[in-house]
């Protein structure tokens, strides 16, 4: 069992939706994040700067961390500050507070592809769990006691919920991923050291985005760095990656990530060898798929050939 903790406007109704996923074993609603240790509902509605919050158990062997954060974002407009529906005020801001610093890295990846599918900035705020306080026992599954009681997300919502019949915006790819692939790529996470599929390969060949198929790395360009994962002195074009600032676990890195798919890929350092240029693209197995120099040509990428030696 896993725990987060989830902001998403008023916590009656966000509390009955969560608790109806499979995989969801035990909901609570209660105040993180604000001022006090242990204020009361009328503090909160007062400006104590609490979010309402339901903690959230969850098994993981049934539902990942970011299929429950794509259920979450469905049930929510992620765009909306200090809103909800009807509601507004602090007290109904988004967030997701972990407790777990390894899930940090996965947040943050679904945050930023989330965002990159909206049209506005992302108002949902990620933060370690400073402080929670359960609330009082009548908010507790207030809309089983209350079936008639004031929700601000849509019957249609449950009902989709209830029966697992959510398509959201990632749904094909996990159809097409494995369950690795995605947290990867999808979710920003970073797969084992030594333990994935091509950290050791040196075959020739073109390492192709998992998710759109894009050339993104070739064989003559990878080196054996002792890392556990793939080394690239480069990527075939610059244009093909783009680099962002990671200031994960108090330490700044520079992240890649695919261009055309935004899945996430990697980190770049500039520890890499001096003759190859002196980069070290640290790019997980699970977010790329080989193609050998055989079989190029016949799966379209014959204009490569060239680069491989």
């Amino acid at each position: 069992m896993k725990t987060i903790y989830l902001a998403g406007g008023c916590f009656w109704g966000l509390q009955k939706y969560l608790s109806l996923i499979q995989g969801v074993l035990i909901t609570e609603v209660g105040y993180a994040n604000g001022a006090a240790a242990d204020p009361t509902y009328g503090q909160v509605c007062a400006g104590s700067g609490h979010a309402e919050t339901v903690r959230v158990d969850y098994d993981e062997s049934v539902i990942t961390l970011t299929r429950l954060l794509d259920l979450y974002a469905d049930a929510i407009d992620p765009t909306s500050v200090n809103r909800q529906g009807g509601d507004f005020g602090i007290q109904y801001r988004t967030g997701i507070y972990y407790v777990d610093e390894t899930d940090r890295d996965i947040l943050a990846g679904w945050l930023a592809l989330l965002g990159e599918s909206l049209a506005k900035p992302v108002a949902i705020e990620l933060k370690p769990l400073e402080n929670y306080a359960k609330a009082e026992e009548y908010h507790q599954n207030y809309l089983e006691k209350n079936p008639g009681g004031y929700c601000h997300i849509g019957s249609d919502k449950f009902a989709c919920a209830a029966n697992a019949l959510h398509h959201t915006k990632n749904g094909k790819l996990r159809g097409k991923l494995t369950p690795m692939q995605y947290e990867v790529a999808v979710g920003g996470a970073t797969e084992p050291p030594f333990q994935n599929e091509y950290y050791d390969s040196f075959e020739p060949g073109v390492y192709v985005d998992i998710i759109s198929g894009k050339p993104l790395f070739v064989s003559t360009d990878k080196f054996e760095s002792g890392c556990g994962w793939p080394a690239f002195s480069k990527p075939i074009d610059a244009a093909l990656v783009r680099e962002l600032a990671d200031d994960s676990y108090g330490r700044t890195r520079t992240e890649v990530r695919a261009s055309e798919s935004g899945a996430h890929l990697g980190h770049v350092f500039d520890d890499g060898l001096p003759e190859l240029g002196g980069l070290r693209y640290c790019i997980n197995s699970a977010s790329l798929r080989f193609v050998p120099k055989a079989d190029m040509e016949r799966e379209g990428y014959g204009e490569y050939l060239r680069l491989v030696k």
